[in-house]
């Protein structure tokens, strides 16, 4: 691959560890070894842990604040190779990627001309009837750009690993096509096979002659062809891959229309501050993530959740940047920006998960970076072992030359990367964002998933169904006071219960007690809005009547609260809501991939029991703390169980981080989103079962890959070395290995969602 300029990405930001973390793009690699030795020559900086995706051409590098940008560039250089910074921009949002030629174009023009050079050697070496007086040195006229110019990357590459004492897969190729191309300028300009009628044939095996009269200019022309086919195979099958991530960047709005100083004026993205007030009419796409203030629209989310329907949203409703308003003027009041913008976290999710190694690939990583050693010194056995044991000079060389060139390790490099490459870029466009290869591991292994049930398989929006107030206490002020400690909160019960109560006030000292109600002053008085257990906590007496009410409204499936303040309980609020249409069918695609469904959920166990006859799960853990969430996954797992764990709120979070795979449902909180192993965009549960299947699909291919990769060198060196395969078509089975792999992985692209 020639060495060229490619898009820059870098990004530092401080972890929970005090260290920084930086990605760069490496310009130069060629194969697995390359990117083996990058990382040794960055890890041997102090303080720095560096990972090279050869696949992906990046470095993502975690290090002491002290190692600065142009340190970790230099450790890339002085390995043999370039990387770069980014350009500096004002704005913050703005792409950081310099202006670039296309690697692609410049790839495809030297292939188009090594092959038009190429052909015509091919057909002179194969065909003695083709073989005019001196055809061999217009073979040579033709063979010589190809081998010098067409394989200029293969030869610059191998110098400079040579250089820095490394031997990588150009190594070699160049030693490989060198070598058949030196040994024909020997035999045409030394030995007999420039003498005016001179004739040969063509065979795919090695065979023994006098080595004089014998030239392997299609053999060396061949193979650089066909290597170059493979490389700009590879190249636009990256390029293809890595569409999605491109695509999901380009949602952003470039400008926007801001309301400023009683006017609206369009403004540059980056001038967007969080709290501005921006329009969006039919057509426009939502510049940032923010909060309808004004007006209602139909909104097209189907770019980052995969669902194909519109969602209608009104005043108060959250609407996210990137997504397109289909109907309807709406004013949006901006609550992020930038890099903190839901569209942009996936883009990272995404580029975070493209950028990391499975387990397996680590093994293949250890093994390709010993390999070009190895097979250079089989080489040399091989070489010496045929004329050891009788062979000629000629066969010897050429069964050496074999195994450089069938031995690259090409395919091994490409097997994981490339199908995480595209795995997730598939999963992006369908608004499923898997944060790294240890996920797709893990999939394989899952025999039991636990739903939360409120936002998961239900709407999440619930109403209030009815209000039982105590002697002598108006239904209203209930409401009211209620409503005005719960306004803060976000939680279904909490919305719904302060959206049907009028006249609500301002409360203070307003306190969330986990897992049991909230309590707060409304006019100087403590209110409290939850459990029974809260009440009883606070040392509030619950009448009978109350209780006997609260019990019936649960049975009847619905979600009870009490109400109480000056000491006693004033009344039941009940709020319900309902199943989503696709839940019963995500049950039964969960049982199909081998889970065992089980609703887990903070809910009264009648109303928990009521959704679970409703979508078919027969296992259910209801009543729960957000701790008691984390036991239950902790008590499966020590039972030998691998548990997946779904939900998208606040008291999730514990137990997606708990489980052996998280999945949070992308219309929850940013705290279960950060818990969980798999984002899903959408919020239907339908998208759960599409985000396991297209893991574990991953996974297969990144399998296949690697057993087609290990199968193929196991097999092509003995044949090479036994001379049973020629330099040519050592180099047509080199690059089919990796055209194989890379077709393999592209097979993810057609992966079906189930919405």
């Amino acid at each position: 691959m020639p060495t060229t300029t490619t898009p820059v990405t870098l990004t530092t930001r401080q972890a929970a560890t005090a260290l920084a973390e930086t990605e760069l793009v490496i310009t130069g690699m060629t194969c697995a070894s390359c990117a083996m030795h990058i990382e040794k020559s960055l890890n041997s900086l102090d303080g720095v842990d560096a990972q090279v995706n050869y696949a992906t051409e990046k470095a993502r590098v975690q290090h002491d604040p002290a190692v600065t940008g142009a340190e970790l560039v230099r450790a890339v250089q002085d390995a043999g190779y370039e990387a770069q910074l980014p350009v500096a921009t004002d704005a913050p949002d703005a792409p950081t990627t310099p202006d670039v030629p296309d690697h692609v174009a410049s790839l495809r023009q030297r292939l188009l001309v090594s092959w038009v050079l190429t052909v015509p050697v091919i057909v002179l070496a194969m065909i003695p009837a083709a073989q005019f007086r001196n055809w061999q040195w217009l073979s040579l006229v033709l063979a010589a750009p190809v081998v010098v110019w067409g394989g200029r990357p293969f030869h610059v590459a191998a110098w400079a690993n040579a250089r820095h004492r490394v031997a990588t897969m150009d190594t070699l190729v160049s030693l490989g096509t060198l070598a058949a191309f030196g040994w024909s300028l020997y035999a045409l300009f030394v030995g007999d096979a420039g003498m005016p009628g001179m004739r040969h044939g063509f065979e795919l095996t090695v065979s023994a002659s006098s080595g004089a009269d014998s030239i392997y200019l299609e053999a060396a022309a061949g193979v650089t062809a066909f290597l170059l086919t493979g490389r700009y195979i590879e190249a636009r099958s990256k390029r293809a891959a890595g569409a999605a991530l491109r695509a999901l960047l380009d949602l952003g709005a470039r400008d926007v229309a801001v309301l400023r100083s009683g006017g609206e004026r369009r403004v540059p993205i980056g001038e967007l501050a969080v709290g501005d007030a921006f329009v969006v009419r039919p057509g426009d796409k939502i510049a940032t993530d923010g909060v309808v203030t004004e007006g209602r629209s139909a909104v097209d989310t189907s770019a980052m959740t995969g669902e194909s329907l519109p969602v209608e949203v009104g005043e108060g409703d959250h609407v996210a940047g990137g997504t397109l308003a289909v109907e309807g003027r709406l004013v949006v009041r901006a609550t992020r920006v930038g890099s903190d913008t839901a569209l942009a976290q996936m883009a990272q999710l995404v580029e975070d998960a493209q950028s990391g190694k499975a387990a397996v690939q680590r093994l293949a990583d250890r093994v390709a970076g010993v390999f070009v050693p190895v097979v250079l010194l089989i080489a040399l056995a091989t070489l010496v072992g045929w004329l050891a044991f009788g062979g000629s000079v000629t066969a010897a060389f050429t069964a050496a030359v074999s195994v450089l060139v069938v031995a690259c390790p090409c395919a091994l490099g490409l097997a994981t990367p490339m199908a995480l490459l595209v795995g997730t870029g598939r999963g992006a466009r369908a608004g499923l964002l898997i944060k790294g290869p240890e996920v797709l591991e893990t999939s394989r292994t899952l025999d039991t998933v636990l739903l939360d049930k409120t936002g998961t398989l239900t709407t999440g929006v619930m109403t209030v169904r009815d209000v039982v107030a105590a002697d002598g206490v108006d239904r209203d002020e209930l409401l009211s006071r209620a409503g005005s400690v719960e306004h803060s909160f976000t939680h279904p019960v909490a919305r719904a219960i302060s959206a049907a109560a009028s006249g609500r006030v301002d409360a203070h000292c307003i306190k969330d007690v986990s897992g049991l109600g909230v309590t707060g002053m409304v006019d100087d008085t403590t209110v409290l809005v939850g459990r029974p257990a809260l009440l009883e906590q606070q040392s509030v007496a619950v009448p009978d009547q109350l209780m006997d009410e609260l019990r019936r409204l649960e049975s009847d499936g619905a979600t009870a609260v009490l109400v109480a303040w000056e000491g006693s309980a004033r009344g039941v609020i009940a709020v319900a809501d309902t199943v989503r249409p696709t839940s019963a069918d995500a049950v039964r695609r969960l049982r199909s991939l081998g889970l065992h469904p089980v609703l887990l959920t903070g809910d009264n166990a009648w109303a928990a029991a009521r959704v679970a006859a409703e979508v078919g799960i027969e296992q259910v853990i209801a009543g729960v703390l957000p701790q008691d969430k984390v036991t239950a996954v902790r008590e499966l797992r020590e039972q030998g169980h691998a548990v997946a764990m779904v939900g998208d709120g606040v008291n999730d979070a514990p137990a997606l981080a708990q489980a052996d795979l998280g999945i949070a449902m992308g219309g929850g909180t940013d705290a279960a989103i950060e818990a969980g192993d798999i984002t899903v965009a959408s919020s239907d549960p339908l998208a759960v079962a599409d985000a396991i299947r297209l893991s574990r699909s991953t996974l297969r291919v990144i399998k296949q890959n690697l057993v087609w990769a290990f199968a193929y060198n196991v097999a092509a060196i003995p044949l090479a070395v036994s001379g049973r395969l020629g330099p040519m078509v050592a180099g047509l089975a080199m690059a089919l290995s990796s055209i194989f792999v890379v077709l393999n992985s592209l097979r993810l692209r057609r992966f079906r969602t189930l919405r």
